[in-house]
């Protein structure tokens, strides 16, 4: 390539031509929540704005309506991806800034596409639907979504301290039922068997095991159906419940105590029990690629922003974008909103999140990633070396690889 730096230029160009249009994508995403795999309307906003951009595109991409794919490049030499989150929370719509999360995915890989006639290389815009719990990603990659891809990279939002890079926690869905027999709560009682006690010890049985897990563990749930009137004893009742730990080796240990109680309980109670864990919503832990989120990190403080060292007591989620880190060498920084810290899934968060200074901040973050794609695509040896490193982690139990 002739002129590198005019190249950067260049897109960081293509991004500020089009600010105005991005801010009503993320905006119109905002005040149109949708649920995971239902963000049909997201998913055609997104679709439209890439391909007017020239990206060629696949919708509906490997069998899931909402997900899509756009390629541009010659197909050969490194091929980046760059991915879009764009689903709602139940009740309380984008409460985790994935209409942000949406427009620096689309704005980068829109950036990247400008310049890749120079580069040599490929981009593509992939849209990962059902992150919040599911897992959009997980379903890709059996599908093979990403089998043709060197590399990924999103931005996350957060407040407090924009990251390069941290740590996520391994998770499962779960939902548990148990079945007992109804009858009269009052004249009856002894005629029925209480599938709400069932649940209920369950609970109790959770508390209990905390005291010995490992301070990273999380489990938590919620009683979706808990009986239908006071009088009456339940006959089915069913939890929604997730189970996480720091690493995926631990929390299958978590995961196999947690079932245990759970058939305790309905051996304690004389229910039966169903326990179903969600293989799509089993999200692996992150292990980001420091030679490529370096990049990102050094591009933003060109861009005259602060980025930080991640820290060991780092509060963290679980997404699936740990499943695709753990087949390549990929990157999931977190862009700060604001400096005061705001909790994430809450409305105020929500709300932040289609701010004019949230969204700014958003548009500089995607502007680092659009410049870590080019440095990639333009610089084999950072490829080189997130791929030795990756091999290193594969070699050491860290990372499955393919």
């Amino acid at each position: 390539m002739s002129d590198i730096k005019a190249a950067r230029q260049r897109a960081l160009a293509a991004i500020d031509e089009r600010r105005d249009a991005l801010f009503a994508l993320s905006r119109t995403i905002h005040a149109n929540p949708e649920l995971a795999y239902q963000e049909r309307g997201a998913a055609v906003l997104l679709t439209e704005f890439l391909e007017g951009a020239g990206f060629h595109l696949q919708r509906g991409y490997k069998g899931i309506e909402t997900s899509y794919r756009g390629d541009a490049g010659n197909g050969k030499g490194p091929r980046v991806a760059i991915l879009a989150e764009y689903d709602a929370l139940a009740d309380l719509g984008h409460g985790c800034g994935h209409n942000l999360i949406a427009m620096i995915g689309t704005a980068a890989a829109v950036a990247v596409r400008s310049v890749i006639g120079e580069l040599g290389g490929s981009v593509a815009a992939i849209g990962t639907p059902a992150e919040e719990g599911g897992g959009g990603k997980v379903a890709l990659l059996r599908a093979g979504g990403f089998d043709d891809v060197d590399t990924a990279m999103m931005i996350h939002p957060t407040t407090g301290r924009s990251l390069a890079g941290r740590h996520s926690l391994a998770s499962n869905r779960v939902v548990v039922e148990y079945f007992g027999k109804a009858a009269h709560a009052a004249s009856q009682p002894d005629q029925g068997i209480n599938a709400l006690d069932g649940l209920l010890m369950l609970f109790n049985g959770i508390n209990a095991m905390r005291q010995q897990l490992r301070h990273d563990a999380r489990i938590h749930g919620i009683v979706a159906k808990g009986g239908s009137a006071p009088n009456v004893i339940p006959e089915y009742t069913m939890g929604r419940f997730s189970v996480r730990a720091l690493d995926r080796r631990y929390q299958q240990e978590v995961l196999r105590r947690f079932k245990a109680i759970a058939e305790g309980a309905a051996t304690a109670t004389g229910t039966t029990v169903k326990i179903a864990v969600d293989e799509n919503a089993g999200y692996e832990n992150m292990v980001f690629s420091t030679p490529i989120a370096e990049r990102w990190a050094a591009h933003m403080r060109e861009l005259g922003q602060q980025v930080f060292e991640a820290r060991d007591d780092e509060r963290v989620g679980s997404t699936d974008m740990g499943n695709v880190m753990q087949v390549m060498p990929a990157i999931h920084p977190y862009i700060a909103l604001s400096n005061e810290p705001v909790p994430g899934h809450s409305v105020a968060f929500r709300d932040l999140a289609v701010t004019d200074a949230a969204l700014d901040k958003a548009l500089v973050a995607a502007k680092a990633l659009a410049l870590t794609a080019i440095d990639v695509i333009a610089d084999a040896a950072i490829l080189t070396k997130a791929r030795a490193e990756f091999e290193e982690r594969r070699a050491a139990g860290v990372v499955k690889g393919r």
